[in-house]
């Protein structure tokens, strides 16, 4: 099914969401959450819960009272409390759940100013005043790019969100330092003629809000279903044994992946069983000090000091046992007596399936044809002989 909203292609498929996202499509959704209570019954005396969960462009959400008691379901579109005015955004949950989400996220049910209020299902005048406002944020941010370079300031202007009514504009900004853009509101109030709001968004958010596809060819997890942005330290790809490479390691926003939190724990796990590669092994022969782990695998590689062309290949246990005799007093005999031999590599003997690694395949296999055929071409080319010289 594709969204009525999107460009069609062939056969129907569509081939982007010209609404960013807020189309109310499932194929088009953000950070949606799935409503497992729907099929629930409430306990018998409890209401339902009378909060929403509306959203707005590129995922953002907010959670509105529905104080009237109107009939919505997922997808309605719905006139919102705004500070000044009302916005427009789509419902993407209703019931008990919001009450779950909204303690998830720490927002206070009974603030009434923190928890507005929906005014009515949209009717078809306010969705032509959406439509016609969301149409003009792509030339806004072209223009509004062009007037930041003019002043000279240190910023990026990533997104534009007009409210519903048509009466405010959000600009989206990203940048490193304190920027003092007093100027350049003066011109957007002038040249588009409407309230201006400048909001600073990190690069983390801006990546969030954009979406995109990361170089494991997915889309972005903080646009599809990552909500909290933890920290990521360079210590996570050290403990998972990752080359410090900062064009692999970093995301699209310019900061190093989420990604790289996800398997950490499993490999600190892991690593409690071996040995601080610090610790040096004493035997008869001399120390030895660690030079690579395998986490995977459980090995450890050493070798002496002074020596370091030989590796000796150890497990996590030999170690272990090397370094209780180290603490009781007592010196190993040598590393050559714990150490495993490597694996032998096997040969493998890759038959002639398909009968196509020759790559002489495609050559005459007639060598006296092709030489006759040279001679009848070179006959060809001789020039005839004139009459005068007959």
């Amino acid at each position: 099914m594709s969204c009525n909203s999107c460009s069609t292609g062939k056969n129907g498929l569509p081939k982007g969401c010209k609404n960013n996202g807020t189309c109310g499509e499932d194929s088009c959704n953000k950070l949606t959450v799935f409503d497992w209570l729907s099929n629930m019954t409430l306990p018998q005396g409890q209401e339902p819960y009378l909060g929403v969960e509306v959203r707005f462009k590129n995922g953002r959400k907010q959670y509105y009272k529905n104080a009237d008691k109107i009939a919505l379901s997922i997808g309605d579109i719905v006139a919102t409390q705004a500070k000044a005015g009302h916005d427009i955004g789509m419902v993407t949950l209703t019931g008990e759940l919001v009450r779950v989400q909204m303690k998830r996220k720490q927002v206070d049910v009974e603030n009434s100013e923190q928890v507005l209020k929906i005014y009515r299902k949209a009717t078809q005048k306010d969705i032509d005043i959406w439509t016609k406002a969301r149409d003009k944020e792509e030339p806004m941010k072209v223009k509004a790019r062009q007037f930041a370079i003019d002043l000279k300031l240190q910023m990026k202007i990533s997104d534009i969100e007009y409210q519903g009514d048509a009466s405010k504009a959000t600009f989206y900004y990203t940048a490193e330092d304190r920027v003092d853009f007093r100027e350049l509101i003066k011109l957007f109030a002038r040249e588009f003629k409407t309230r201006i709001e400048m909001r600073q968004v990190g690069f983390r958010q801006e990546a969030s809000r954009l979406g995109g596809i990361g170089s494991c060819g997915r889309e972005l997890c903080c646009s599809t279903w990552l909500t909290d942005f933890r920290s990521v330290s360079t210590s996570a790809a050290r403990y998972q044994q990752l080359s410090l490479n900062p064009l692999k390691l970093a995301g699209q926003c310019g900061k190093l992946k989420c990604c790289l939190n996800y398997e950490l724990d499993a490999y600190l796990d892991a690593l409690k069983e071996f040995p601080k590669t610090e610790i040096k092994l004493k035997t008869e022969k001399g120390t030895a000090v660690c030079q690579k782990i395998d986490i995977f695998k459980g090995i450890m590689w050493y070798v002496y000091q002074g020596e370091w062309m030989n590796w000796y290949k150890l497990s996590v246990a030999q170690a272990n046992e090397i370094i209780a005799l180290n603490k009781k007093g007592t010196l190993a005999s040598s590393l050559e007596d714990y150490s495993e031999e490597d694996d032998k590599e096997v040969a493998v003997n890759f038959e002639n399936v398909v009968g196509q690694d020759s790559l002489t395949r495609f050559d005459s296999k007639n060598p006296k044809r092709k030489r006759n055929h040279k001679k009848n071409n070179n006959r060809r080319r001789k020039p005839k002989p004139n009459a005068k010289n007959k």
